[in-house]
């Protein structure tokens, strides 16, 4: 969890010399598989030695809440952190289960879901590096949560990350800003939901992607859509047949590429963002 050289492309992320003397180690194999960028990899920044080294030192620190601490107000935080790794499509956390945990995502990404008793689900937020989620307020989580990709995440329990919460007021205003990014979010979403076309929520959907890729430093040249087709339509509130149509009709129009089902090129981005905001 500081600052650190972001990649402006997919490069290959050399293993520190601890994940190298680990050999065979496993965790050590899966966190160098995930830093080579493979194929539909979410973005991640290139971070040195930010697994096996010290809160200082990690190159999202800067995109998260620890953000607000200083090198020697990690310590009492990186005193509680543990890490977590999760392949494609594997559970973090269930939606009603006790909260035992938070999370910071370091690289990967996250889904979290709300369903249905028949199986309908509707996702409704996307967590890229730097995104927290997992500390509510009323002791149970409000949503499940699944990794789009191989994902790293800094772990803390939910009691003692409390009482560090409580000893610094700017870790707590980084909270709430955080807090009011997500309900800014939300109401984002709503109005997709409620009003858009399939067309202009497809849009909104990969200006946003494109916008977060940006941020964390990924590619976006191609673009890396992280989500399967079904995943978007449960994202969007479509079927898996209109969120294909719409990127068929995206690329007649000229506003995007696509070589893979899981990457664009944006050719027109002035016409994405005047779409999406339902021009």
């Amino acid at each position: 969890m500081a600052g650190g050289s972001y990649a402006q492309r997919n490069v290959y992320c050399p293993p520190s010399p601890r994940a190298r003397a680990a050999g065979s180690n496993p965790a050590g194999k899966r966190l160098d598989a995930l830093r080579s960028f493979n194929a539909g990899a979410l973005p991640c920044p290139t971070y040195r030695n930010a697994i096996a080294s010290r809160c200082a030192r990690c190159g999202i620190r800067w995109l998260g809440v620890c953000a607000a601490l200083d090198d020697a107000e990690l310590r009492g935080l990186e005193a509680i952190m543990s890490h977590r790794h999760l392949d494609r499509g594997q559970s973090l956390l269930v939606d009603g289960d006790r909260a035992d945990f938070a999370y910071n995502v370091i690289a990967g990404g996250i889904k979290l879901f709300k369903s249905l008793s028949d199986g309908r689900t509707q996702i409704t937020g996307i967590l890229l590096a730097g995104d927290f989620l997992g500390l509510p307020l009323r002791g149970t989580y409000a949503y499940s949560a699944e990794a789009l990709a191989d994902t790293v995440l800094c772990q803390f329990p939910r009691e003692p990350l409390q009482a560090v919460f409580e000893k610094h007021a700017r870790l707590q205003a980084r909270l709430l800003t955080a807090a009011t990014d997500d309900l800014s979010a939300a109401q984002e979403h709503m109005l997709l939901l409620g009003r858009k076309t399939a067309v202009e929520r497809l849009c909104s959907f990969l200006r946003n992607l494109l916008e977060r890729t940006e941020r964390v430093g990924g590619t976006v040249d191609p673009l890396t859509i992280p989500l399967l087709r079904n995943e978007i339509a449960d994202y969007l509130g479509l079927t898996i047949e209109t969120v294909s149509r719409a990127f068929t009709l995206l690329r007649q129009a000229g506003l995007i590429s696509m070589n893979r089902a899981d990457e664009i090129i944006v050719l027109d981005r002035m016409a994405l963002e005047v779409t999406a905001n339902g021009g």
